[in-house]
């Protein structure tokens, strides 16, 4: 009995462990199930290809260029200058008296030839002083043809007594101090007759040269003395232009010691009047010694020939006014091997922007020669063949893609090549 129970307990706990068992392996083999899956998803996915992100390239930038060439170049320097007359005088009376007759192109802006009479002065006076001088003159000629008659009887005189006599007694004999005393009255006489008629002449009062009378301060019944002013004249032979410019251009203009002024040809405009490209010519001839006032410049005259254009030559060109404010063209020396480049392409003062050969953008700092208006010359930074930028290009930073208006794509960089590349082989791999 004992062997019995003790049979059904056995066979009862095998039967328990049986069950666990069973139980255990069916909770176990789904997780399993899930753990095996999840590690062949996870090798999976890191084993599996993999596309790469490629960089998307930037646009090229469309720009306008032109080629650089070195070449020489004129300089020329901007001034301003104020015309005024190269000669001017206060005219006199070198006599005085009344004026009884004027010109009546002795008025501000008439023009007189040289010796052309101004004015007369009443020359009765004078006349007079011319007959009483021509009077004394008559008076001691006769005067010395007695004392030359006299000469003769003195002489055979001492000839006839046959003394012979000391050179002193001799002298005084013939009469020599007589002879000289009436001849010294002749010369004084004729001195005096001269200084009349000079008077006289001078009563008449010429233009000393070709003249424009700026004032006038005489007329017809005005009493001059030799210290009254008649009118002012300027002459218009010749005037000058007194220019204006920064003492660093003078390099330009100046020989090799900087003191003496080459002869410039400069070219004198003032558009509003005379028009637009309507121009006198001159040249520099002096720099003066000191400077202006105001801005310190440098000050040059200018010379203008034949201001008034009244020669055949200036036929038809504008006439220079006094006191007329021009602008002015100096030519300067000339710049060798020198490229020129407009102001507009320059950026930032002293920098050009430049397309390489990779189509990108280059920023070139240049050495500027000179500066016109218009135009800079560069002498170093750059090259000739060079490709210069001279369109805006917002947000202009070094290496960007660029591409010339003439349709020239200069974009195919290595870069973007290797790009395109790329790309292609990502594609590829994830087929």
């Amino acid at each position: 009995m004992a062997n019995g129970t003790e049979s059904q307990i056995n066979t009862q706990n095998v039967s328990n462990v049986n069950r666990r068992l069973r139980v255990a392996a069916m909770v176990a083999m789904p997780i399993l199930v899930i753990a095996v899956a999840a590690a062949v998803a996870f090798y999976l996915m890191e084993t599996a290809p993999r596309a790469e992100r490629a960089e998307k390239p930037r646009p090229a930038r469309v720009v306008e260029t032109i080629s650089l060439e070195r070449a020489d170049h004129p300089t020329v320097i901007p001034a301003w200058g104020q015309v005024r007359p190269a000669r001017e005088v206060t005219l006199k009376a070198q006599v005085q008296g009344k004026v009884i007759e004027i010109n009546p192109k002795l008025a501000p802006g008439g023009r007189f030839g040289k010796g052309e009479i101004v004015l007369k002065i009443d020359p009765s006076d004078y006349r007079l002083a011319v007959r009483q001088r021509e009077s004394d003159v008559a008076k001691a000629r006769a005067e010395l043809q007695v004392e030359e008659g006299n000469q003769v009887i003195a002489r055979k005189e001492s000839e006839l007594l046959g003394d012979e006599l000391s050179q002193r007694e001799q002298y005084l004999v013939l009469r020599q101090p007589q002879l000289s005393t009436v001849k010294a009255s002749l010369a004084a006489a004729e001195a005096a007759l001269a200084e009349a008629r000079l008077a006289l002449e001078r009563t008449t009062v010429r233009a000393p040269f070709d003249s424009i009378v700026i004032s006038r301060q005489a007329d017809v019944g005005t009493l001059l003395t030799t210290s009254a002013d008649i009118a002012n004249l300027a002459g218009t032979d010749t005037y000058w232009v007194e220019l204006a410019i920064p003492t660093l251009d003078l390099r330009w203009i100046a020989g090799p010691a900087g003191s003496e002024i080459l002869a410039s040809p400069v070219r004198l405009y003032n558009d509003s009047v005379w028009g637009a490209n309507i121009f006198r010519s001159g040249r520099v001839v002096r720099l003066l010694g000191d400077l202006t006032s105001e801005g310190r410049m440098a000050r040059l005259l200018v010379e203008v020939g034949d201001p008034l254009a009244t020669t055949s030559k200036n036929n038809g060109k504008p006439a220079l006014l006094i006191g007329a404010y021009l602008r002015a063209e100096i030519k300067g020396r000339v710049i060798k091997n020198a490229i020129a480049l407009d102001r507009a392409a320059l950026r930032d003062g002293n920098k050009v922007w430049t397309i390489n050969d990779a189509g990108t953008l280059e920023v070139r700092d240049v050495v500027i020669a000179f500066r016109s208006s218009e135009k800079v010359f560069i002498t170093g930074g750059v090259m000739p063949g060079e490709r210069a930028v001279v369109s805006n290009i917002t947000g202009a930073i070094p290496g960007i893609p660029l591409r010339t208006i003439d349709g020239i794509d200069n974009s195919n960089s290595a870069a973007e090549r290797d790009s395109a590349a790329s790309r292609s082989q990502s594609v590829g791999a994830n087929r």
